[in-house]
């Protein structure tokens, strides 16, 4: 993982529970436990690395260097419950192979139902997916295309 950007509504330590009906609702009270844009890396980094188990996921947070074989970047657009209940996770990705040098470009959106109320069922929901997003990003790099 190389960058993760985020939109500048997402870049906030208060989870945003909706932006729907061009209101922002943010809860004063839930924040994420870590900026959100380093740990969307960090955990975008861990779930390529437990579906691409014979390659070596590296974030960009990394001490350790090397030349990848793929450089992903990423901008998540949408991270929010619509109007319906439902978390929306809305994002582009770049990748960018070494050999053969080529890029990629891919949209993604999921839309996860909330089962549980409330911002528990947010972040589960947000949870389920990024894991929907990991499991897209790892069909990229393996296709190469």
């Amino acid at each position: 993982m190389h960058t993760v950007g985020l939109a500048r509504y997402l870049d906030r330590p208060q989870i945003v529970y909706s932006a729907a009906n061009d209101r922002l609702d943010v809860r004063s009270n839930d924040w994420w436990g870590e900026p959100l844009g380093p740990m969307f890396n960090r955990v975008l980094a861990e779930e390529l690395g437990q579906r691409l188990p014979q390659t070596g996921v590296i974030s960009d947070s990394s001490v350790v260097s090397v030349m990848p074989d793929a450089r992903v970047e990423l901008d998540v657009q949408q991270l929010d419950r619509d109007a319906a209940g439902s978390l929306i996770l809305r994002a582009q990705a770049s990748v960018t192979f070494r050999n053969p040098k080529h890029s990629v470009l891919r949209n993604f959106r999921f839309a996860v139902p909330t089962i549980e109320a409330g911002i528990r069922g947010q972040v589960k929901a947000t949870s389920t997916a990024v894991a929907q997003l990991a499991d897209g990003l790892a069909s990229l790099l393996v296709s190469g295309r």
